[in-house]
């Protein structure tokens, strides 16, 4: 099946502010040296999807210049490319319109590949995914439309969209944050929860878009399409913890998946990378995820107690303490400096004497001496943005003294 990846990027990510104050959601550091958007490509890429179109819109530089220096944009045939596609306005003067309403304005170049399928996938989410069962199922169920689906408790699908199936996983309604869920029948305390990438088989699409939704302006997959397409067309639901992931360890969590659209899951997913039995366990080189590579010096550590913690390359930790943090490229850590549970990216300069707990510090930040934060909310309220979870965000490049 000829296979197009197309990879929704335009999102601003209003939630996660103000790490989203100069990008787009996608385009948010995480982990230490990746970019959220890294595990959508890398899902492509590992899926042995490598033709792709990158949608982009809200504040789309950030992500532009990233994608340029970390991503190769040519394969070997003309066939394999990673190319990022602003608005055209080819339908008028008008940004997208909606995630379905993005891809109907990019028609004309989704028609020259002549694909068979195209997954469309968000690129905010931080998950690993084996794209080529999913379409294996989608072939074996004869499906238009395969949505990939991730079982939750009834209580919590007041957050999400939600799908009712039948015995075999077609699906027959589809409701978002609804108050009464329809069970997995199956599973009936738990119902399906679309996770917002789905396999569209292209001439299917096409239909939609010509006959059901020409004249519908604002055009999106979880609010106009998903909810009718049933009634007309073949559409499954994809159980996502059913994938077997190469390389996946036995202490991971089964269909680990996260939105991480607020900063409270921002930093817990994070996080969630740390420990011994990680619920997300980066170290796997049978799935890897893909970054930039950059020509920075090993990390150096002077004397440093660092318990639980990922580090990345080019760091210079001079006789401090970091306690289950991470830290991105070219951090500076200096004497007597403590920092836990904090999340440091590239090219921060901690100076002497600073203690940091539970704080976000974004790029090109430079912090101390002395500075104290996270320790006093009442004082931090005075000075610093603070998420309701208590978290203190330091926007990018903003030096203290």
């Amino acid at each position: 099946m000829r296979t197009l990846g197309i990879v929704m990027a335009g999102g601003k990510g209003e939630r996660l502010y103000p790490l989203t104050k100069e990008r787009s959601k996608p385009a948010v550091p995480f982990g230490g040296k990746y970019r959220i958007i890294d595990f959508v490509i890398s899902n492509f890429v590992n899926s042995g999807i490598f033709s792709s179109y990158i949608l982009v819109q809200y504040m789309s530089q950030s992500l532009i210049e990233y994608m340029r220096l970390s991503w190769r944009q040519n394969g070997i045939t003309n066939d394999q490319f990673l190319t990022v596609v602003p608005p055209q306005m080819r339908l008028g003067e008008m940004w997208y319109r909606g995630t379905a309403d993005a891809v109907r304005q990019n028609l004309n170049i989704i028609s020259d590949f002549n694909p068979d399928a195209l997954a469309i996938f968000g690129a905010d989410h931080v998950y690993r995914c084996d794209i080529k069962q999913m379409l294996k199922f989608h072939e074996e169920m004869n499906a238009d439309v395969t949505v990939a689906a991730l079982p939750i408790p009834l209580r919590q699908a007041t957050s999400f969209g939600v799908l009712s199936v039948d015995a075999k996983g077609r699906m027959n309604g589809f409701e978002e944050k609804p108050a009464n869920p329809k069970p997995i029948p199956s599973n009936p305390g738990y119902c399906y929860a679309s996770m917002g990438n789905y396999i569209f088989n292209y001439n299917a699409l096409v239909k939609m878009f010509h006959e059901e939704y020409a004249e519908m302006p604002g055009l999106d997959f979880g609010k106009s399409i998903l909810p009718a397409i049933h009634k007309r067309y073949r559409v499954f639901a994809y159980n996502f913890p059913s994938q077997v992931l190469p390389g996946m360890k036995p202490y991971e969590e089964k269909g680990y998946w996260r939105d991480v659209g607020t900063i409270q899951s921002y930093w817990q997913t994070n996080m969630d990378l740390l420990g011994q039995t990680p619920k997300l366990d980066l170290y796997n080189p049978k799935w890897q995820i893909h970054s930039a590579s950059f020509n920075s010096p090993p990390s150096k550590f002077i004397g440093a107690d660092i318990r639980d913690s990922m580090i990345s390359d080019g760091c210079i930790v001079d006789n401090a303490s970091i306690h289950r943090s991470i830290l991105g490229r070219g951090v500076s850590v200096h004497e007597k400096c403590h920092i836990e549970d904090s999340i440091i990216m590239d090219h921060c300069e901690i100076r002497a004497g600073t203690r940091l707990k539970k704080v976000i510090v974004d790029r090109f930040n430079t912090l101390g001496p002395k500075i104290s934060i996270g320790h006093d909310s009442d004082e931090d309220a005075q000075h610093y943005y603070i998420d309701p979870s208590g978290i203190v965000i330091l926007p990018r490049g903003r030096t203290l003294s």
